[in-house]
């Protein structure tokens, strides 16, 4: 369904694919963009919008909402069950990732990212639309939520003592400057910023965007398996990635799980946000002023 360069499963669909199949029954197109507005200025034909904050997460405490909502929203969508969901978005498909990895955690199947997402299509100048993408709304089936994808607070906790046997990695994929503890948040994102910075004892610093090429697409399986093995993280080991709020840790659990094939990744959604906020957790900090 794309060019591969010898991934470990068949996950992504390049933009050539998505135009030849723009009416193909069965393939949904799903966008999810940081900026939920983007949409509305122009969307691939047929795509519909996820907003990955009002539509995944719970209204009020800080967790998604339940399985059951998952299938129901798919369900307003117009999914049906067996259908080709294939998703994109913009900032070289974070939320799309995000997107992905919250699906596949749900339960649901038959999952793949557009390579190089919204910026590629818009790039190579492809046909975009105003028009809403009129549904039929369906009954789309229970799901069960797996489990072993997603990392909670004790858990990472308790995996410090797998880092330091060497059975285990921590992926941080922030910016050097909030790895080092230099900023506590991402420019222009203050409220997601915390109380400490620095990073979790024993994480290598492996920032989100080495593993993409200029036009968001992800590198060859070659680039990507010498990137992380070359930090220690190899795929017999036990990986937790981690981020400030997830989106961009979904974004390398994607490339390691899927696109290597590394058997055993979990995403901490928690992240720094609720890392660098904890009473009693410990953190480690490279920058000093002095």
């Amino acid at each position: 369904m794309t060019q591969q360069t010898n991934y470990a499963k068949d996950v992504l669909v390049d933009t050539d694919w998505v135009a030849a199949n723009l009416h193909t029954p069965g393939v949904r197109l799903v966008e999810v963009n940081e900026d939920i507005l983007l949409y509305d200025t122009g969307h691939i034909p047929g795509a519909v919008k996820v907003d990955w904050q009002g539509d995944f997460w719970h209204p009020v405490e800080r967790d998604f909402i339940t399985a059951d909502e998952v299938s129901a929203l798919l369900g307003r969508l117009g999914i049906k069950e067996g259908d080709q969901i294939v998703l994109y978005g913009d900032k070289s498909n974070w939320w799309a990732s995000y997107a992905y990895w919250f699906l596949s955690y749900s339960g649901v199947k038959n999952l793949k990212l557009m390579n190089g997402g919204r910026q590629k299509w818009v790039a190579e100048g492809r046909e975009q639309t105003t028009d809403a993408t009129s549904t039929t709304p369906t009954t789309y089936p229970a799901l069960t939520r797996d489990e072993s994808l997603r990392a909670y607070r004790d858990e990472v906790r308790a995996h410090l003592e797998s880092v330091k046997a060497g059975t285990g990695a921590l992926v941080d994929v922030r910016s050097p400057d909030e790895f080092s503890g230099k900023v506590t948040h991402m420019p222009a994102y203050p409220q997601e910023g915390v109380l400490r910075g620095g990073h979790i004892p024993g994480a290598r610093s492996i920032p989100w965007a080495r593993a993409t090429n200029e036009d968001g697409t992800f590198k060859s399986a070659d680039e990507l398996t010498a990137l992380y093995g070359g930090e220690g993280v190899t795929p017999d080991k036990d990986v937790i990635a981690y981020c400030r709020i997830a989106e961009r840790s979904s974004h390398s659990w994607f490339v390691l799980r899927e696109l290597l094939g590394y058997p055993n990744v979990r995403n901490y959604d928690g992240s720094w946000t609720e890392w660098g906020n904890g009473v009693g957790l410990p953190i480690e900090k490279t920058y000093s002023e002095a």
